[in-house]
């Protein structure tokens, strides 16, 4: 099969011809038809994120059919369309995980991280991290549920009943969870990088009351604040504007380092946490929520071939909603 290989971090992924695998006991074989591309994606590239399987296939939000499967597997029929999110295996009995908390699991794998992942032709998953999708999303537009979705569910969560909840970082995951806090019947303030007229109307478009610059003040004080973009700067920033008792979620994987601030800005009992992962339950819930939101995801489809590109589009803050790529040739034009 096809894959685009990360070999050294900081380096370029290569197209390259690699064996099949085959699926151990547990374990599905599927086609990819599509693979979202994740800021997370880039960290792994560049070296955030350290110490990843090498050679490695990128790519934790995989859309694809199962054409193989190993011993046991009962979850999943041949033909189905399943979806492979970033928490790829645990231990499954450390307290983590026997408490519900598995996303904290010492022994979790993850997908296109120490896993091989789906910017490939075919991945494998273990059935039991693996999610039956709605059938109301084609396969390019469920790809960035899987963790854009996924993630952006578990931070909202996080956030508690805020009924005004700011949302930092416009992109994939934010483009998708302002959807869902609209339905909720909450008042979102999207922030974007300066000079993001376009993401701001797109913020606007998804039922944002007020969209503007990362350091703008929102109009009203907000219940709490969500950073899906990777800056540790805007922490201080976002407590600056969070009501007492409210709480910042840091979404990200990967943050800059936060910059010292006064206390002033903490206290009243103010909340700083992060979200790290997901766990399988967050997926039922979204999966369920989802449809009944009628939440759309714009995408920006590339063929396997330029997955460079569209990291490097993503780079840059040039793709609307979130990119895909699709192992099949005839990929979608990009609509950037």
């Amino acid at each position: 099969m096809k894959a685009m290989i990360l070999n050294v971090q900081g380096q370029p992924l290569r197209l390259t011809e690699v064996p099949r695998p085959i699926p151990a006991a547990d374990q599905v074989l599927l086609q990819v038809r599509a693979c979202g591309v994740c800021r997370t994606d880039l960290h792994v590239l560049d070296g955030d994120l350290r110490h990843p399987r090498l050679p490695l296939v990128l790519g934790h939000e995989i859309v694809g059919t199962v054409v193989e499967r190993g011993a046991g597997v009962e979850r999943f029929a041949l033909g189905q369309r399943v979806g492979v999110p970033w928490l790829g295996r645990t231990c499954g009995h450390c307290r983590y995980c026997a408490s519900g908390a598995e996303n904290l699991c010492d022994e979790a794998e993850f997908t296109g991280y120490t896993l091989d992942g789906g910017y490939a032709e075919f991945a494998l998953a273990d059935q039991h991290y693996c999610f039956a999708l709605p059938d109301q999303y084609g396969d390019a537009e469920a790809a960035p549920l899987l963790c854009a979705g996924l993630i952006g569910y578990r931070a909202l969560v996080a956030a508690g009943g805020a009924q005004r909840l700011g949302i930092y970082g416009f992109g994939a995951a934010a483009h998708i969870i302002a959807q869902v806090a609209r339905w909720q019947g909450r008042e979102v303030y999207a922030f974007t990088k300066p000079g993001d007229v376009a993401g701001q109307d797109f913020a606007r478009q998804l039922g944002a009351s007020w969209a503007g610059a990362a350091e703008q003040a929102p109009p009203q004080e907000m219940d709490a604040a969500i950073l899906f973009a990777p800056a540790g700067d805007l922490v201080p920033q976002a407590l600056r504007h969070t009501a007492k008792g409210g709480t910042v979620v840091c979404a990200g994987i990967h943050m800059s380092n936060i910059p010292e601030f006064p206390y002033a800005l903490l206290w009243g009992e103010r909340c700083v946490r992060s979200i790290a992962n997901l766990t399988r339950h967050d997926g039922e819930e979204f999966f369920a929520i989802a449809p009944r939101a009628g939440v759309r995801t714009e995408v920006s489809c590339f063929a396997l071939a330029a997955a460079n590109d569209a990291l490097q589009h993503l780079r840059a803050g040039e793709i609307r909603g979130a990119a895909v790529l699709i192992p099949d040739r005839q990929a979608a034009p990009q609509k950037l």
